[in-house]
């Protein structure tokens, strides 16, 4: 599953794990993606990857 958002391009970034004794690891935060049916701009029904924030927002027109 591809982890961009169709919408507002929302991608993996890169950050840091710090435990309590402060040791350092590296570690990807994924934004929250779903396949869902949306409506286009075209009208037409297709499925896409698009973030949580986005159907929150109402950036998407659900089928």
């Amino acid at each position: 599953m591809s982890k961009i958002c169709e919408v507002c391009g929302k991608h993996p970034v890169a950050g840091k794990s710090i435990s309590h004794s402060h040791r350092v690891s590296n570690r990807v935060f994924y934004p929250n993606v779903q396949k869902i049916t949306i409506k286009d701009d075209k009208g037409r029904v297709r499925k896409a990857h698009v973030c949580t924030s986005c159907m929150k927002a109402g950036k998407v027109e659900r089928a």
